[in-house]
């Protein structure tokens, strides 16, 4: 069970080699969170992750989880709860693409959109099933500024952000009352893996910092979180930009 300040004992990060999954892992754990599972593809990476984690005095487990293997999920994801109840599930998994080359290459474009959107859909709901079945708990989920208005520079990806963002709104009313808790964060541009050789946007962020607004989040049961947070007010305007005007933006 969480604490009084609503940091959690145990978490699943659903993508497990994820920059700010990884640095929401740290945080939590230096924390309180003393059981931590870490859901991805089986490599090295997975390992590593886990090893480092384990260094700071967790509990921590892997488990073989596929984006895109939505069959799986309902199993995969099965496995963990039935091994003890999870205070957290983080959804932290998802692909950048490449714009210019997805255009040209439809099924890459398609693979962006099944990783972000569909997968999440799918992971969502069969974790949000089980927090509500076990009575508690929090699904956070990883959302993108990038989802609020689509841009020409990577509306593939902010379009699969976009679905991702509404779909996580719509459970947390729908969960509303049952003592499941959902949370969308939606981050700008972070510092990470995902995003090296990309020219830096404004206002750019790190892994830390956003690990750093789950905490508080959490604390607050908020549910939306944006990272930086005078990234509200800066999309609360560009939202009503009139189109033709956007179109010639720098954005």
């Amino acid at each position: 069970m969480k604490d009084a300040f609503g940091i959690p004992q145990s978490l699943l990060v659903l993508g497990g080699t994820s920059d700010i999954g990884l640095a929401t892992a740290r945080r939590m754990i230096a924390r309180r969170t003393r059981t931590v599972w870490l859901a991805g593809r089986p490599s090295p990476a997975l390992e590593r992750s886990a090893d480092g984690l384990r260094a700071l005095g967790a509990d921590v487990r892997t488990v073989a989880f596929d984006a895109l293997d939505p069959d799986s999920h309902e199993t995969v994801l099965g496995k963990v709860f039935a091994e003890g109840d999870i205070d957290m599930v983080l959804l932290a998994f998802g692909i950048l693409g490449d714009q210019a080359h997805d255009e040209r290459d439809p099924s890459a474009a398609v693979r962006v959109a099944q990783t972000n959107y569909t997968g999440a859909v799918s992971a969502g709901l069969v974790s949000a099933r089980a927090l509500q079945a076990q009575g508690h708990g929090s699904l956070v989920v990883l959302s993108s500024v990038a989802g609020e208005r689509a841009r020409r520079a990577n509306f593939i990806y902010g379009s699969s952000k976009a679905g991702l963002d509404a779909f996580a709104q719509g459970l947390g009313d729908a969960l509303h009352g049952t003592g499941v808790h959902v949370m969308v964060v939606r981050p700008g541009f972070v510092r990470s893996k995902m995003t090296a050789g990309l020219a830096e946007a404004p206002l750019a962020t790190t892994p830390q910092a956003v690990a750093a607004a789950v905490e508080l989040g959490l604390r607050r049961r908020s549910e939306t979180v944006w990272v930086p947070g005078t990234l509200r007010v800066v999309m609360s305007a560009l939202r009503h930009v009139p189109r033709a005007v956007f179109r010639r933006l720098p954005v």
